[in-house]
């Protein structure tokens, strides 16, 4: 079969994919876009059904292309997110082919560029964008059990309280994922134990604005790669039950039963590191810098905004804060289903090329860009800012690499 001739190749249909088809598109440079699965397949097929979007309606875009909701305010569900990423791909109109898989992307062997190998035959291009996102493989703690009678699912298999057995559940992990499945499995009468871990606490609305609009407006949507320091970790929000401020005391209030770090297992007896109460001080410790930096904001520009004192107080500390369980047998608390909510990693195996990845099969670049001329990353988190992996600012990464496409002639 000989092989197929092209310009640019994308690997990924995704928000990514689509945003770098849309601004190539709007510079006249070739490309083809591959999709193995459907456009917004994760958001489809991984997500829970009462999962609600972090980021309020009206802030949701892709470039050129706004979220359309008669509730600006509230939080997007998954299948609307999914249903918004496939209506900008019927507006992008990309050339692109679901069902295809990259198997594998090599350098050409007596030219420059690329030649990738898929499930329906080779294709050589002089450039490639490599746009498969952040989610690529689901990561869970390497030594969880693996020869127990308990159902151990990633929260990316999570569906709803009805798919799992009965009894006692256990989530590893305090994140998003993990604090607004811990929610929805209270709401649903089932008895929660929630492994955390040091985590970003911000508040959902301070002073009559969400959370995402003062970080436009204090530019901390905009730090850039190089001094994300502290900011390395996306924050702790939810658009789950309205939206509300994750906190911690509030779910121990509710029944969940807090856990530290998990740190190691040994069957079913689980061990948790004695660092819960310091996890939560130090939650707490972000939400009040952040309040701060509002306040002070506010003064500086003369603002007219609410005052809001009952956002610095704090609900009292759940009795076993300081005293918190280190050591868990799971059949004795009668736990039925272990849930990862421990985030993914990068999986990259299939890039057979010099330059672009670590020995920990990592990229390698500068804000998208690598060292191996016309080999390109776009909708990575931190690419080049904390926006880089998010719809809203997925499209000024794909902007500045279709400019550097275009030039490459």
């Amino acid at each position: 079969m000989a092989t197929e001739q092209i310009q640019t190749l994308v690997v990924g249909g995704g928000q990514a994919g689509l945003a770098m088809s849309h601004m190539l598109k709007e510079r006249g440079c070739e490309h083809l876009v591959l999709e193995r699965h459907r456009i917004a397949e994760r958001w489809r097929s991984e997500r829970w059904d009462g999962l609600r979007f972090q980021f309020p309606n009206w802030s949701v875009t892709l470039p050129n292309f706004p979220f359309q909701s008669a509730e600006p305010h509230a939080y997007a569900s998954a299948r609307e997110i999914a249903d918004f990423i496939g209506a900008y791909a019927r507006f992008v109109m990309p050339p692109i082919r679901c069902g295809v898989n990259v198997q594998r992307l090599r350098c050409r062997d007596a030219s420059a560029g690329f030649v990738a190998k898929t499930s329906q035959g080779e294709i050589a291009a002089r450039n490639v964008v490599v746009a498969t996102g952040p989610y690529q493989r689901p990561s869970q703690p390497s030594f969880l059990p693996e020869k127990v009678d308990l159902l151990q699912i990633h929260a990316s298999s999570y569906r709803n309280p009805a798919q799992l057995p009965s009894g006692a559940v256990l989530i590893i992990g305090g994140g998003a994922s993990g604090a607004q499945i811990a929610e929805e499995l209270v709401h649903a009468g089932r008895t929660v134990y929630l492994s955390i871990g040091k985590h970003r606490r911000l508040p959902r609305r301070y002073r009559g604005r969400d959370l995402i609009w003062w970080m436009s407006a204090l530019g901390l949507d905009r730090v850039p790669a190089e001094n994300r320091g502290e900011h390395n970790s996306l924050p702790l929000i939810s658009g789950a039950f309205g939206g509300n401020t994750i906190d911690f005391r509030q779910f121990a209030a509710m029944g969940v039963i807090l856990l530290g770090r998990l740190v190691s297992v040994s069957g079913r007896v689980f061990e948790f590191a004695p660092d819960l109460a310091k996890n939560i001080a130090d939650g707490d410790m972000s939400l009040m810098m952040f309040l701060d930096m509002v306040d002070a904001h506010i003064n500086c520009h003369n603002m007219l905004a609410p005052d809001e004192p009952s956002a610095r107080e704090m609900l009292p500390d759940p009795p076993n804060l300081a005293t918190a369980t280190k050591r868990l047998d799971l059949r004795t608390e009668g736990i039925s289903t272990i849930i990862s909510a421990t985030g993914y990693a990068y999986d990259f195996g299939w890039i057979d090329a010099p330059l672009v990845l670590d020995q920990r099969s990592r990229p390698i670049h500068r804000m998208g860009i690598t060292d191996l001329p016309g080999f390109y990353f776009v909708g990575l988190q931190w690419l080049s800012t904390v926006r880089s992996s998010l719809l809203s600012g997925v499209g000024e990464d794909a902007q500045r690499l279709a400019d550097h496409i275009k030039a490459r002639g």
